[in-house]
């Protein structure tokens, strides 16, 4: 019995797959980055080509490392960035345009006409999600709207859509699987929360074609077979969920109240809910946990921070402060503290749990004291706080302190950040000896539905505790330091008006 697993993670801005072993071991990876493009200020795109192009790379690199054939493989899991939007045309298997990732913000005009009558929640009882640019919608919309022929094309039945998922997994497949599971379609402002299937009321505002839609299936099951690249072919496909769901499962955060907080290029909190479909009243998201085989789904709530580990590589790609994301922690433990300096990185807007398209990034309390070492450690900073901010919703909405709070992606490395995280918390920040749970969510539930792996019991017995970050601020220090952050946040908000679009070139959508 084949005893490997293949996890792609198709991330925002690289694709990896990684063998884990039947303890969950990494046995090995390869990773690679694609290109991020800005057309335009507030746009971000990817070259769904691109992406595909790295995914059969990688996948061929962890074969040929590992030295293991298809044959030694039980099933590949797929786990990606989720809301990220793809059209492509059936016929050539091209894409029409870039991908529209989820940071783009360029279809703000359409939300905020659809906000004007009923706020916007006014589909969230359908959809648990708020009207936003983040989500998957109003980029189908544009893409439809905005590229010659795709409007005509879509409704003759010749476009497809999907998220990362959708799109790997058709290329894998040699166009033969158009699906993406219910923890993905969650997240595109078209699913029904309690049926599971693609809304027609949602389908009618944004006028998009049920064609175009991936079928819908559960997180953990056989849903085909590869065909590409040739080193994988007759591997089964066996699991699919969007990134935090799969980190989420990976820190066999199950059962209901369980949680983690994932550092990568935006920060994610879910908790565990179970079957029941909790609303938030404190701007978290309801969205879809998992779901196994044919059992009922599991549902979560959801913190969504759009930018942390981006701010690392803007520090390093905008401004030149470091070579490496690595050598944030080294310049930013040069200072003690950052100086007074608060960095507020709202470059799409700030998202849970404000909700405010408006919002721009603002760094204040500068003083000819701040310098580059403060600037490094108030981006830092700014992590930890919004992380608390969705914590702080998280325990209103539920009623319940979190007692400590489990971590994982890149940034959990970095051991200034975490302590600086429980310091403002005030609770204990647990990393685990396998960060990287993204990927192995994505192995676990495609193990799961291969027999690699029995049950959840077995997979808990995995999870192994690598450092705990105790908090040593004071009460008083750590209440100042909320105060001034919260008085940082009001500073960046109310900066997108009509005078900024202009500049911004996004006055007509």
């Amino acid at each position: 019995m084949a005893e490997h697993v293949i996890a792609i993670d198709q991330g925002t801005t690289s694709t990896r797959a990684i063998v884990f072993d039947a303890r969950g071991s990494i046995v090995t990876s390869a990773q690679r980055e694609h290109e991020q493009i800005f057309p335009k200020a507030g746009w971000v795109e990817h070259d769904p080509e691109e992406i595909w192009t790295n995914t059969a790379w990688v996948l061929d690199s962890v074969l040929e490392q590992s030295g293991l054939t298809a044959g030694d493989i039980a099933g590949i899991g797929v786990t990606n960035q989720r809301e990220t939007a793809i059209v492509w045309d059936r016929r050539t298997g091209r894409p029409v345009a870039n991908a529209i990732v989820w940071q783009d913000t360029r279809t703000q005009q359409r939300i905020d006409r659809l906000s004007a009558d009923g706020g916007v929640d006014r589909f969230a009882d359908t959809t648990g999600l708020p009207l936003a640019t983040y989500f998957s919608a109003s980029k189908i919309a544009w893409i439809l709207d905005n590229i010659d022929g795709a409007r005509a094309a879509a409704e003759a039945g010749d476009l497809l859509f999907g998220t990362p998922d959708s799109w790997v997994i058709w290329k894998l497949t040699g166009g033969r699987e158009h699906i993406t599971d219910v923890t993905n379609a969650s997240r595109t402002l078209l699913m029904d929360l309690e049926t599971l299937d693609w809304s027609e009321e949602m389908l009618r505002v944004w006028d998009i074609p049920r064609g175009m839609l991936p079928g819908i299936r559960s997180s953990s099951a056989v849903v085909g077979e590869a065909s590409e690249p040739a080193a994988a072919a007759g591997i089964p496909i066996a699991g699919i969920l969007g990134d935090q769901q799969a980190a989420t499962f990976g820190q066999a955060a199950f059962e209901p109240g369980e949680s983690k907080n994932t550092y990568g290029t935006g920060n994610f909190l879910l908790v565990g809910t179970g079957t029941q479909i909790v609303r938030s009243g404190n701007g978290l998201i309801t969205t879809v946990a998992y779901r196994i085989g044919d059992e009922p789904a599991r549902y979560a709530l959801e913190g969504s921070i759009a930018v942390t580990g981006s701010l690392v590589q803007w520090l390093r790609d905008n401004l030149g402060l470091i070579r490496s994301s690595d050598e944030v922690e080294e310049l930013a433990g040069g200072v003690e503290d950052a100086g007074g300096a608060y960095f507020v990185p709202a470059f799409s807007g700030l998202f849970a749990p404000h909700w405010r398209p408006d919002a721009r990034g603002a760094i204040v309390g500068l003083t000819r004291y701040v310098n580059r070492h403060h600037i490094a450690r108030a981006a830092l900073e700014s992590t930890a706080f919004q992380s608390w901010d969705v914590i702080e919703a998280v325990e209103a909405d539920t009623g319940h302190r979190l007692e400590e709070i489990r971590v994982d992606g890149g940034m959990t490395k970095n051991d200034l950040l975490m302590q600086f995280q429980a310091d403002i918390l005030g609770i204990p920040v647990v990393r685990p000896k396998v960060v990287e749970t993204t990927a192995l969510g994505a192995a676990y539930a495609a193990g799961l539905a291969t027999a690699v792996w029995a049950d959840h019991d077995e997979l808990r017995a995995h999870w192994r505790e690598d450092r705990r970050f105790e908090p040593a601020m004071g009460d008083d220090e750590r209440d100042r330091r909320r105060r001034l952050w919260r008085k940082a946040v009001s500073k960046s908000l109310d900066w997108v008006d009509d005078d900024a679009r202009v500049l911004m070139g996004t006055v007509d959508d």
